[in-house]
């Protein structure tokens, strides 16, 4: 592959930056919750927060209250959204069938789809009030059949962020709780006096957030672990270099960390999106972030045809890859290694952060390689049955069972298949003769 580099990222080592290290903080606030439960939470609730209210949870009629000051156009915008949410989550779920076949004469397998009992989703704050991590979260819970589902956001800056907790509730969720952070990761995985633990969480978060789920990981599960936001758009000779700027800014704005990237078959394009986000930087609102992300993360990458475009893109691996070329859905084909893609100028990776429809938690730092994003189907485990109601048919089974246990010197297991032979058809080995 032939191709040039008009910008390329800023390592870790030239910013002069160490690699914060926050396993043993997450460690000692996971092991404090164990211990203590409430009292851990509320004292580090105080201390990264400053909060700590008579009860974190919200009742209904706290619920309620809130609900009223929130103005009516948010509210309406809310129901839209979900209602896009949970059209497409509720199309996913009609695609994954329970199913039961007869393999051989009286041999019936089959699997089912069940949800997990409780789910914790975790709604970020910190800057933004994220209303749209609790569509995709609760929301596409509830679809797939979640009997519980708990969520949780942090207050932001001693507020309770009003539009937050509507979404929560207008999602579905079950219990609703203002904390945030490690003590709210942990204390729903982990349980407390006044919180039944969960069997898996979903949500973005913080690197906090993040390491708090990979240790937690096992004892319950997790959607996926999530890193900065990433986006890439491969764009050809037919693009529109401001549109690509703009979008490239977008995605910025998430954090000083989060890497964007143009890959384009035309340098003049490439040089004019470069000109373009020079301009619109300095009057951007959220330009301490953005503009970071860029000088430090940002990258220009020029190849001659779309094909090598598409190549590169994959070696990314990227969460959001946006498509702008005269023929965006060959990327559907060309392409194997994303989140999600975005296909044309008339979508764009704002849409599907806040309002399309599909889902928003997807894999980054390279984990496209290996998997997709949240969706329905994370909430669901999907187990087997079996069925052997041919006497003649789990007798030969029973002879290739024990055939292939002694291969592998598990006598016990032979004899499992050894006694049915026996029993259904005589033909069991000498240690069965008296048996029946």
């Amino acid at each position: 592959m032939t191709y040039s580099v008009l910008k390329s990222a800023i390592s870790v080592a030239d910013l002069g930056q160490s690699t914060v290290d926050v396993a043993d903080t997450v460690s000692t606030v996971i092991t404090a919750i164990r211990k203590r439960g409430d009292a851990a939470v509320r004292e580090y609730s105080q201390e990264f927060d400053n909060w700590s209210p008579a009860s974190f949870r919200l009742d209904a009629e706290e619920i309620e209250r809130i609900m009223t000051e929130v103005p009516d156009q948010v509210i309406a915008d809310i129901k839209q959204v979900q209602a896009n949410v949970r059209r497409f989550a509720e199309a996913q779920r009609e695609s994954l069938s329970d199913i039961e076949v007869e393999t051989a004469r009286g041999v019936r397998l089959g699997h089912r789809h069940i949800p997990v009992d409780a789910v914790g989703a975790y709604v970020p704050g910190g800057r933004y009030p994220l209303t749209a991590s609790a569509h995709m979260t609760i929301v596409t819970a509830k679809v797939a059949g979640v009997p519980r589902v708990v969520a949780c956001t942090p207050p932001i800056r001693g507020q309770i962020p009003q539009a937050t907790v509507a979404a929560m509730h207008l999602a579905g969720a079950d219990e609703i709780y203002l904390f945030g952070g490690v003590q709210a990761v942990a204390a729903l995985a982990v349980g407390t006096e006044t919180i039944r633990p969960v069997n898996l969480l979903a949500g973005p978060g913080n690197a906090y957030v993040a390491e708090t789920k990979r240790q937690l990981f096992g004892e319950v599960g997790i959607d996926l672990f999530a890193g900065p936001t990433e986006t890439l758009i491969v764009a050809d000779g037919s693009a529109d270099p401001f549109v690509a700027a703009v979008d490239l800014l977008s995605q910025c704005e998430h954090g000083p960390d989060s890497p964007a990237v143009l890959i384009s078959t035309s340098r003049e394009v490439a040089l004019q999106v470069i000109e373009h986000i020079e301009k619109l930087l300095p009057g951007m609102p959220t330009r301490d972030f953005a503009e970071r992300a860029w000088r430090h993360h940002g990258q220009v990458h020029v190849v001659e045809t779309v094909s090598e475009a598409y190549a590169l893109a994959d070696r990314f691996a990227f969460e959001h890859v946006q498509i702008l070329t005269q023929q965006p859905r060959d990327a559907l084909n060309a392409m194997r290694n994303f989140g999600a893609l975005f296909l044309g100028e008339g979508t764009c990776v704002s849409y599907g952060d806040k309002v399309i429809g599909t889902n928003h938690v997807l894999p980054t730092k390279g984990a496209a390689r290996y998997t997709g994003g949240l969706w329905v189907g994370k909430y669901l485990k999907t187990v087997t049955f079996q069925e052997v109601t041919d006497r003649a048919s789990s007798a030969a089974l029973g002879e290739l069972c024990g055939r292939a246990s002694r291969v592998e010197l598990f006598e016990g297991h032979a004899r499992s298949g050894d006694v049915r032979a026996a029993k259904y058809s005589g033909t069991g080995l000498a240690w069965t003769e008296h048996a029946f």
